[in-house]
């Protein structure tokens, strides 16, 4: 039997090497090469040095990376909780037994489908100014002031994150309306024999059902939110001024455009070691919370 076995998978060695050798040279490869360039100034139009830890000190004494890290930061706070409670209240208005209730599901989901370039010029048309849709639509309720969506600080992280809700609360939705269809009926049943209101059955049956999707929400929200680059870039790029640059465009800005790879490479491995930091912390925290219970 164990000689089976051994020869079962010495069969699929063949269909797996394929995708073994692309994912090495493609993810596993890139990744060691990015460490070898963070040590070295490394650039298109010169040859190479070897600069030892001076990218990371240089790193360190960079306004600019850490007023870019902590715009990417605020995205995150921003937008993560919000995300989280809005896919909730929408999964449950789609898990609702109405006749609008694939109307819900469609709607909710459809703007995941489009691209970053899709969306982004959508926004742009909603929220330019004098001529843009949003600005219209307030004026015909009486309110004549004139936003500046995409000028001013404040509004402009109220329309990314906005923008950003509105693109990718979709996919959240689907994993907590899976999660809503999971919960065995019979609980509803017994709560109702009980005399259960619709409160007390969210508050003790649907969102202690919730709480392991949650974490995985929440995960993947945290690292999404921190990997943001493309919206950003596209509707504000960056601006006004700097306000609204995250960590990423910096990067692209310093590999790109400046020329400077191996300054760009200490950066996304800065970045790197913070997504691991969070999700470790986070993988802890669960482990933890299932040690308990």
């Amino acid at each position: 039997m164990k000689g089976k076995a051994m020869s079962g998978n010495v069969k699929a060695i063949p269909f797996l090497l394929p995708f073994f050798i692309i994912y090495v040279m493609f993810t596993v490869y890139p990744i060691f090469k990015g460490l070898q360039m963070s040590f070295y100034d490394w650039s298109i139009i010169q040859k190479m040095e070897f600069v030892g830890l001076e990218n990371y000190i240089k790193m360190f004494q960079d306004p600019d990376f850490w007023s870019s890290l902590w715009n990417t930061t605020l995205f995150t706070i921003l937008s993560t909780p919000t995300m989280i409670i809005l896919a909730l209240v929408l999964a449950l208005m789609a898990n609702t037994k109405t006749k609008l209730r694939g109307f819900y599901r469609g709607a909710y989901f459809l703007p995941s489908i489009l691209s970053v370039s899709v969306i982004s010029y959508i926004a742009i048309f909603f929220l330019q100014p004098y001529t843009g849709f949003l600005n219209s639509f307030l004026h015909m309720f009486g309110i004549q002031k004139e936003f500046f969506w995409l000028a001013e600080p404040t509004l402009a992280w109220v329309s990314i994150v906005g923008v950003t809700l509105w693109w990718t609360v979709g996919f959240n939705m689907i994993l907590f309306l899976a999660a809503l269809q999971d919960i065995p009926d019979f609980l509803y049943e017994s709560a109702d024999i009980d005399g259960a209101t619709a409160w007390q059955k969210f508050r003790y049956i649907t969102f202690p059902q919730l709480i392991p999707i949650g974490r995985v929400i929440l995960l993947l929200q945290i690292l999404a939110s921190y990997k943001v680059f493309a919206q950003i870039l596209l509707i504000t790029g960056g601006g006004p001024g700097t306000t609204t640059r995250p960590l990423i465009q910096y990067i692209y800005q310093a590999g790109f455009e400046k020329f400077n790879l191996g300054y760009a490479a200490t950066m996304s491995y800065a970045l790197f070691f913070i997504l691991l930091i969070l999700s470790l912390i986070q993988l802890k925290s669960q482990s933890d919370d299932q040690g308990v219970i």
